[in-house]
């Protein structure tokens, strides 16, 4: 649904409180997110993901919650057949016109519409899930058990999430919103360590600036886990 909501150049719902959206229906919701705007998000890679994807040969990749595709464009510059799913069609459509703006085709880059949970068949080298932070409800650890599923013999899973809400976030959902630390992210997978072996559970802190300019520091959980 994202790229990264916090690095201060693209739209925020961490900082609204959620008593002033109404209770409706993840689609819903960032569909009409994604309609109020001809852009929501910085249109760059996150960095997590560059920095460990450039470390991996490259293959299929996946990208959960995908919001305008910033990501999967880059993953296809890379030599990545890559393939984003979100929840919201105009999300998509958004992606879609930015990867046929950089001259990448569906047989290198391709978007679907869907719910998380229904995640493409096949297997994948990477999977990728970054920031699955939602105002509105989502089965979170029921799409990333279904991700894992999806990763291929000797690929890996990668999930990038905020590990505390920002400086400049003084709104209720900040502070009522509560943040996982790596352990329990990995715990949440519920993995069979036979199978799976972790590679990262980690907090890595990283540059960003603030809504109104001004530099600011934001840490997040990094995991990444290789399947064997």
């Amino acid at each position: 649904m994202t790229d990264n909501p916090w690095d201060g150049s693209g739209s925020d719902t961490a900082g609204h409180d959620p008593g002033a959206w109404p209770e409706i229906a993840p689609v819903d919701f960032w569909e009409e997110r994604y309609a109020g705007a001809d852009q929501v998000w910085s249109g760059k890679v996150n960095q997590v993901l560059a920095d460990i994807a450039s470390t991996l040969v490259p293959g299929r990749a996946l990208d959960l919650g995908c919001g305008e595709g910033a990501d999967v464009i880059w993953l296809a510059q890379h030599g990545w057949q890559a393939t984003g799913i979100d929840i919201s069609a105009t999300a998509i459509r958004h992606a879609t016109a930015a990867a046929e703006a950089s001259g990448l085709g569906p047989d290198r880059a391709r978007f679907l519409a869907a719910d998380l949970a229904t995640v493409p068949a096949g297997a994948f080298d990477l999977v990728s899930v970054s920031y699955l932070h939602s105002p509105v409800d989502l089965p979170r650890e029921s799409i990333l058990r279904q991700a894992a599923e999806r990763v291929a013999a000797s690929g890996y899973l990668l999930i990038t999430s905020h590990a505390a809400a920002p400086p400049w976030s003084d709104a209720p959902h900040g502070h009522e919103h509560r943040f996982l630390s790596p352990r329990e992210e990995v715990e949440q997978l519920q993995l069979d360590h036979d199978v799976w072996d972790v590679l990262l559970a980690e907090v890595r802190s990283r540059q960003a600036n603030a809504p109104d300019g001004q530099p600011a520091t934001l840490d997040d959980v990094v995991v990444l886990i290789r399947r064997h």
